[in-house]
């Protein structure tokens, strides 16, 4: 094994968008940082939506997993325009809105009880009519019976986002390790860097497992500290709107089909992502023929134009998914070793909150207020126990770059 002549401050294993905003923001309070990963910016970025749903994503049981969603939707705006400045590129972030709409009368029924929760819980929605529905978006179909208006969940490109980051990132001095990292280096007790597939050991003052559902699968960490996430599959479509289909869709929209959510989500440059199913199917990330025609037979039901626009890609990530839903963010009972993994669904929209939680975290060696539900040790007995039936003892360390959607 050869030692790294330089270690650095901070190590952040994985770079998803969750490791590079990490990363960046520790670099912008003056720590010396890292990240290994064979592929920075890949993984979840190219397979997520970008929805930033705060409002139409709320659900029954997750409240407290609201406020931490509201306070980064809040903190989007700002964000957005420092990392574009930072890095010189767009990030694809559109304040359009969302509305949801429901297509039958459990679906309204459905839509009501969402409502008067989201009334309950302090956030801004109005309700319309399917008449109302329609006429702000003319390509649904006749047999919408009514929506919820969102105004305050918009979009962003994760894909340019994460790409925005890996320049940013570069931009302030952060030092990429484009390799495998084989095992967790664990010195007199505390993390301390980390061990690539080559043999190279990167050392470093704190290490951030930030590797998505494979941060449960990292050789070396010690096994009570082992995080209980888990891979839930989903499959992306991607569509092309012709100039002479434009404008398609004006905001993102969403429903509740058979029982199954499906989403469309408009970009600027004329690409409109449909999505995504939600799968318990372990590590598998094939493109199924099922998978595709019911996204696109929702889809169909839910804005029938959709069947004239070209396919242009199809594409399964994986979430990493908690046994709460919500983020372990935050030191773990290891010393150095931090965690910021677990995002599920919420990976993109929490990124301006997790970014600056961590940098707190690693410059203070505190956890602000706002983030302490989300802190490792709330699943300290947890290990590889039940809530987590993929992470075998025996399982291989697979490459970070594998991190979920």
């Amino acid at each position: 094994m050869r030692i790294s002549e330089n270690g650095s401050d901070v190590l952040v294993v994985g770079g998803g968008i969750i490791g590079l905003v990490t990363a960046w923001r520790a670099a912008g309070r003056g720590m010396s940082v890292a990240v290994a990963d064979p592929e920075p910016g890949g993984g979840a970025a190219q397979v997520a939506a970008g929805m930033l749903a705060a409002v139409t994503e709320l659900h029954y049981g997750e409240q407290m997993l609201l406020g931490l969603n509201v306070a980064s939707a809040a903190r989007y705006p700002a964000f957005v325009a420092e990392l574009e400045e930072a890095s010189g590129q767009e990030t694809g972030f559109r304040t359009c809105g969302t509305l949801a709409v429901a297509l039958d009368s459990d679906d309204r029924a459905h839509l009501r009880e969402l409502h008067a929760l989201q009334q309950r819980s302090g956030l801004e929605s109005e309700w319309l009519s399917g008449r109302e529905c329609r006429r702000l978006e003319p390509m649904l179909a006749p047999g919408v019976r009514g929506g919820l208006r969102a105004d305050g969940d918009h979009q962003v490109d994760p894909r340019r986002l994460a790409s925005a980051l890996v320049t940013a990132c570069e931009r302030a001095g952060v030092v990429f390790h484009r390799a495998r990292v084989e095992r967790l280096r664990v010195t007199g007790g505390r993390a301390a860097g980390a061990v690539l597939e080559d043999g190279t050991e990167l050392s470093a003052d704190q290490v951030v497992l930030a590797a998505g559902s494979l941060s449960g699968r990292l050789a070396g960490v010690p096994e009570e500290v082992v995080p209980p996430v888990r891979p839930v599959k989903g499959q992306v479509l991607r569509l092309a709107v012709p100039p002479a289909y434009a404008p398609f869709l004006s905001r993102t929209v969403r429903a509740v089909v058979r029982g199954s959510h499906v989403y469309l989500v408009p970009r600027a440059n004329g690409e409109l992502v449909v999505g995504a199913t939600s799968e318990e199917m372990g590590w598998d990330t094939t493109v199924t023929a099922g998978g595709v025609y019911e996204l696109l037979r929702d889809a169909h039901e839910l804005v029938p134009g959709i069947t004239e626009l070209p396919l242009t890609e199809t594409r399964a990530g994986l979430r990493p998914a908690s046994p709460d839903n919500a983020p372990l963010l935050g030191p773990t009972a290891l010393p150095g070793l931090h965690l910021a993994t677990g995002h599920h669904r919420n990976g993109v929209l929490l990124t301006p909150v997790t970014g600056d939680v961590m940098a707190h975290v690693l410059t203070t060696g505190e956890l602000p207020a706002e983030a302490r539900p989300f802190a490792p040790s709330r699943f300290a007995s947890s290990g590889r126990g039940p809530a987590s039936p993929d992470l075998s003892p025996g399982a291989p360390s697979p490459a970070p770059q594998e991190q979920p959607a």
